[in-house]
């Protein structure tokens, strides 16, 4: 056979023994012997009569389950060998969920109009900073632009709630409340800052620090980073 053809066979197989191993567990029978018919599994694996009939006899003869045909019915259990392959499949199920939640994403720096400047010396945002983020932030942001690629990515973290740093008023005029997220860029600690509301997606994450990052990065236009950020 082929290899490629043998590989691909091989992974078909184990996701459908993995499948059925499931089935047979939550029937219980990862703690006891149960009874069940092939037209039950096959209903369950939605599945043919035919399909839910193989699919044991190559467990049984791949050792991952036991199975008794009697003339009162046929009974099953799985074996220490189809749990251990069950529990493989959960560790690494659970590596997903129960990680750290942790966005990768890159950008490309540029310069902005240096509005970010004149925010971050707020006191009524800079106060919060402290108190927040625990840190006294260079007054200036680093700004990144997002690929086009990478907006899904974006958007996961626009979705998110963040550090609320709160909004204030002056007696100029009002200035709206902001979210901040810790996260490394290029392994170097920082928070991503940006409205905790707005009317429309931009590409742009803009980042604080205690040091000017461009300084401490030796960043110039043009330049790309990663950006990861632990929700």
């Amino acid at each position: 056979m082929d290899q490629k053809i043998y590989i691909a066979t091989d992974k078909l197989l184990k996701t459908d023994m993995i499948e059925t191993l499931k089935v047979l567990a939550l029937m219980n029978a990862s703690r006891e012997v149960v009874k069940i018919s092939c037209k039950e599994l096959a209903e369950r694996l939605k599945q043919s009569v035919q399909t839910a009939s193989r699919r044991l006899k190559e467990l049984e003869d791949l050792g991952l389950i036991e199975r008794t045909v009697t003339k009162d019915g046929q009974f099953v259990v799985i074996t220490e060998k189809g749990l251990n392959l069950l529990h493989s499949e959960y560790l690494d199920y659970k590596k997903i969920f129960e990680g750290k939640n942790i966005l990768k994403f890159h950008g490309v720096v540029f310069s902005g109009l240096g509005e970010g400047r004149y925010y971050v010396s707020l006191e009524g945002y800079r106060k919060q900073f402290r108190e927040k983020l625990g840190i006294d932030p260079y007054p200036g942001t680093l700004n990144v632009r997002v690929s086009k690629e990478e907006m899904t990515i974006k958007r996961k973290l626009d979705a998110e709630d963040g550090i609320l740093i709160e909004g204030f008023k002056t007696e100029d005029r009002t200035f709206g409340e902001v979210k901040a997220f810790k996260c490394k860029v290029n392994g170097v600690d920082a928070f991503i800052v940006m409205p905790k509301r707005t009317h429309h997606m931009s590409d742009v994450i803009e980042l604080i620090a205690e040091k000017k990052l461009r300084d401490e990065l030796n960043l110039k236009d043009g330049d790309k980073v990663e950006i990861e950020v632990v929700i």
